[in-house]
């Protein structure tokens, strides 16, 4: 029995990897296509129908290009840092409830990596080390502009995750949970937590983008000051490590997202659902809205990459100190004392 959910869990897991990297590579063309849509142009049309093998000529571009070392007096921290950007990228997927559960093969299988009642707290652990790979990298390249970039990136990452998880306690404050299965069973239907965070859920959107390095957020890779922020010295599959890294990230975070504030795997009528059409058919349909709203904020990111203009260094940090940390502290306060009167 143990041998087969080993074998059930190292599947799943190599599935959920392949999403991910097939949903950050498809990023990159979407990206490209989103651009061009609001700036009315075509994109990239060439490598197959509409573009649709863009994507893959671009790793086929990295992969083939010649690796170069810059004059570094630590290589293997060179090669570390986008190898951790990548690994933190990858690991917070495996907490995450992609559904509800499927009953195949004569038994329950849990459409997860891993139910853990500590799973946000992983998710921030795992966020908090993903500094270190941009910090290493910039550091090792022995370029005073990655450098400049990685302590940008480092500063900015560490300040918004302070803000975001406290915009996260009063969740937890709410649900009573850090496992993101319960959380996500709790917004059965349309009970979604966004209707009673809405505060909350703005201050965690906000802090996705800066810890992802999305615009308006980008000050560590903006070309106008950095030449290319802290990935400047890297070519060949080191660089696609860090662009797949934040791409990857992107899509994560629009899984969390939708996880702790859209309700997940959870649609209206899928108790009707589940009665009617079965369980395996109604959780099918569960996965499909799950990704369909990580798609739309994929969209949203990308239109707002293209939309905003990037922040003054100084207004980065004056937005994530002095007005996100005390209105997350406001929106604790505030949940707490909904809570007491209403219980």
């Amino acid at each position: 029995m143990e041998q087969s959910i080993i074998i059930e869990k190292s599947i799943f897991i190599v599935v959920i990897f392949a999403i991910t990297m097939l949903m950050a590579m498809y990023a990159t063309l979407a990206e490209r296509k989103v651009a061009a849509w609001l700036q009315d142009r075509i994109g990239p049309n060439r490598a197959g129908k509409g573009g649709i093998l863009q994507p893959l000529a671009d790793g086929l571009k990295l992969f083939a290009k010649e690796e170069f070392f810059p004059n570094t007096p630590n290589k293997f921290l060179f090669v570390a840092g986008p190898a951790i950007s990548m690994s933190t990228a990858l690991m917070t997927s495996a907490v995450i409830p992609w559904g509800d559960k499927l009953h195949l093969f004569g038994r329950d299988i849990i459409l997860q990596a891993t139910d853990i009642n500590v799973a946000m707290l992983y998710i921030f652990g795992v966020l908090s080390v993903g500094v270190y790979g941009i910090m290493i990298g910039g550091w090792a390249s022995n370029n005073k502009f990655s450098l400049m970039s990685a302590m940008r990136a480092s500063s900015q990452m560490i300040s918004y995750e302070v803000a975001m998880g406290l915009a996260i306690i009063a969740l937890i404050m709410m649900t009573g949970t850090l496992s993101l299965r319960e959380i996500s069973a709790q917004q059965a239907g349309m009970n979604w937590n966004v209707f009673y965070q809405p505060v909350g859920f703005l201050i965690f959107l906000v802090c996705s983008f800066a810890e992802t390095n999305r615009t308006p957020f980008d000050l560590a890779e903006c070309e106008a000051e950095l030449i290319g922020g802290y990935h400047t010295e890297y070519s060949s599959m080191k660089m696609g490590f860090y662009l797949f890294a934040e791409y990857a990230s992107m899509f994560i975070s629009s899984t969390i997202l939708a996880v702790l504030y859209f309700g997940g795997y959870n649609y209206p009528g899928i108790e009707w659902a589940t009665e009617n059409w079965g369980v395996n058919a109604a959780n099918i349909i569960g996965i499909g809205v799950l990704f369909a709203k990580i798609c739309f904020f994929i969209f949203f990111y990308m239109w707002v990459r293209w939309t905003i203009p990037r922040f003054r260094y100084d207004q980065l940090m004056r937005l994530g100190w002095q007005m996100l940390i005390p209105l997350a502290i406001a929106n604790i306060i505030i949940t707490g004392i909904v809570i007491l009167l209403t219980q």
